[in-house]
């Protein structure tokens, strides 16, 4: 298992949380997400290496941006 850790900026509501969560969660081999609201933190949890573009990825198809 692997995870990383993420901050995610624009979320403002429970949609938001659910719109990342399901696409993250739609990464190969991501098989938890975890979405914070308050601090805008997002840890995945993955069967093999966390692959950062394609969470990338997934955080902007769901219309929000990663910082660092």
């Amino acid at each position: 298992m692997s995870t990383a850790s993420y901050t995610v900026v624009g979320m403002t509501c429970g949609h938001c949380v659910n719109a990342v969560t399901e696409e993250v969660g739609a990464v190969p081999g991501v098989t938890t997400v975890d979405v914070d609201l308050a601090s805008g933190g997002l840890t995945v949890t993955s069967t093999e290496p966390v692959d950062d573009v394609a969470v990338r990825a997934a955080v902007e198809e769901a219309g929000y941006q990663l910082v660092g």
